[in-house]
């Protein structure tokens, strides 16, 4: 069932998070206060995500620690886990928000 009256995003969302916001609230239904909650979640850990990958980009996925040891750069985690917040959200809600895709494995080169 299509949405007919568009819920305001929560504050503190990027502009990007807020675009899904809205775009989700046309194409759902997603009136009630445990979709607004998840969809929340799922925004808040997209945008910990944006940030985090925007670390991982300038430092790279290691950093050197104080005795010159390479390790792995903690925003690696932080995407991570906000990627995975993100899909169990979008899960929970049961939303089809990605395109569709082959069943299977990817085609080899």
């Amino acid at each position: 069932m299509k949405n007919t009256v568009t819920t305001a995003p929560p504050k503190g969302l990027s502009p990007a998070a807020i675009a899904w916001w809205k775009r989700l609230h046309r194409e759902f239904d997603l009136d009630d206060e445990a979709a607004s909650f998840l969809l929340e979640s799922a925004l808040r850990s997209f945008d910990r995500m944006t940030q985090a990958a925007a670390l991982v980009e300038k430092h790279g996925i290691v950093i050197a620690d104080k005795f010159g040891q390479l390790k792995s750069n903690p925003a690696t985690t932080v995407e991570r886990d906000s990627r995975a917040a993100m899909h169990s959200a979008f899960k929970a809600l049961n939303l089809d928000v990605l395109p569709p895709q082959k069943p299977g494995r990817p085609a080899g080169r």
